[in-house]
């Protein structure tokens, strides 16, 4: 790791209640060796003194972008050119909103419009607010974008809700600043592919069969793998995310497309991750026209089992090559990762629950249980994208211990 003392964050504080949390990643940083540079909105000094800030991090704290500057430079350019990550937290939904629409009203606003540096963003608001689309759309823009998340946790709110959007911890924020500072390049020069999303298998030329997956867990994957360097092909069943920045993206709709590409792309790679959830069961035939509703009968769908794609890849696997699964199940969760774990020749597998609140299906957050044959590790509630980076932390461990 570089010597922490030559990096600098650029830490923006808004207004909400959390940003006498952001006191805590200051002290942290700083004491850590980071130099931090503190931008406030002024609805966020309402809320904590500048001069907190200032004293924390030994820096002058910037709150207007027509005050006299410091020194003479346009002072919003300097600090995006000095930042060597550019950190929210907290970020009101009014700050992603103008990050996803590229407002700049304020100098928090203009400064990282203006930043080249990685983006990092502790989300907190109210559950309702967090759960409106319009923040989730936002949201949606900006990981595409390349901007990272950290939080939000679930809990109790300081408005007296239970639910999504407490700001993460301080001791969280600052260690995702920090793998961010690190520049972690470990997977330069490996070639990842990742599936992700649902299946669809046709009924007719208007219905379909498929399931609750929403892709983001296969998402974050991608994403994170090319942030560390990897090169990345992504293979979707039909999902509504945006294609992360840098990554070569396979778009497939039933299972046997799923295994067709897998087929012609997974040997050539040097990591197999299977996120997708392809579907099971196919109808045995698919009706030419539209079925028609029959007034008191019912309708008799026979359903064949479709190739287990994972099964399929693990049968051949090739020497040095690493393959990691997926076990999204609804009881007797280890047990039948476990099983998964030979029958599909995986070298790890990412278990979880999907009925537990925070874990399942088409929500930013995950609960998992990693798997490999040496040992077994259990996380709480996390982002996916923390979970993303905590599977490839994994995948590299079993791959070096390999040589």
């Amino acid at each position: 790791m570089k010597d922490q003392k030559t990096h600098t964050v650029v830490l923006g504080v808004t207004g909400g209640i959390a940003a006498y949390k952001a006191c805590e990643v200051v002290s942290r940083l700083t004491k850590a060796g980071v130099g931090v540079h503190v931008i406030m909105t002024q609805n966020a000094t309402r809320l904590v003194a500048p001069l907190t800030f200032q004293t924390l991090s030994r820096q002058p704290v910037v709150t207007d972008t027509f005050a006299p500057p410091v020194t003479f430079e346009v002072e919003h350019i300097a600090l995006a050119q000095r930042a060597d990550v550019f950190l929210i937290a907290p970020a009101t939904a009014n700050i992603l909103a103008k990050m996803a629409h590229g407002i700049a009203d304020d100098m928090l606003s203009t400064t990282v419009l203006a930043t080249r540096a990685p983006v990092l963003v502790a989300p907190a608001m109210n559950t309702a607010m967090w759960e409106n689309p319009a923040t989730q759309e936002n949201l949606r823009v900006l990981k595409a974008r390349g901007v990272r998340t950290v939080g939000p946790a679930g809990g109790l709110l300081a408005c007296g809700d239970t639910g999504i959007g407490r700001m993460a911890e301080p001791e969280e924020i600052v260690r995702e600043t920090l793998r961010l500072l690190e520049g972690k390049d470990d997977l330069r020069g490996l070639r990842v592919l990742v599936t992700a999303g649902p299946t669809r298998e046709a009924l007719d030329p208007v219905r379909f069969l498929t399931n609750r997956s929403s892709g983001k867990m296969g998402y974050a994957i991608a994403r994170a793998a090319q942030r560390r360097g990897a090169e990345v092909t992504l293979v979707s069943g039909p999902v509504r995310l945006d294609a992360p920045a840098g990554v070569h993206v396979i778009g497939v709709e039933s299972t046997e497309d799923l295994l067709s590409v897998m087929r012609r792309e997974a040997p050539g790679q040097d990591v197999v991750i299977q996120a997708a959830a392809p579907a099971d069961y196919r109808p045995m035939t698919q009706a030419e026209q539209k079925i028609k509703k029959e007034k008191g009968e019912n309708l008799i769908l026979t359903l064949v089992e479709t190739e287990d794609v994972a099964a399929a890849i693990g049968r051949d696997k090739r020497p040095g090559q690493t393959f990691v699964g997926f076990a999204a199940e609804t009881e007797k969760v280890l047990e039948h990762a476990r099983g998964k774990l030979d029958k599909k020749g995986l070298d790890l597998i990412v278990a979880n629950d999907v009925t537990r609140p925070g874990a399942g299906f088409d929500v930013d957050t995950n609960i998992v249980t990693l798997i490999d044959r040496e040992e077994v590790r259990e996380y709480p509630m996390l982002s996916k994208d923390e979970v993303a980076d905590r599977i490839l932390d994994r995948t590299l461990e079993i791959r070096n211990a390999r040589g």
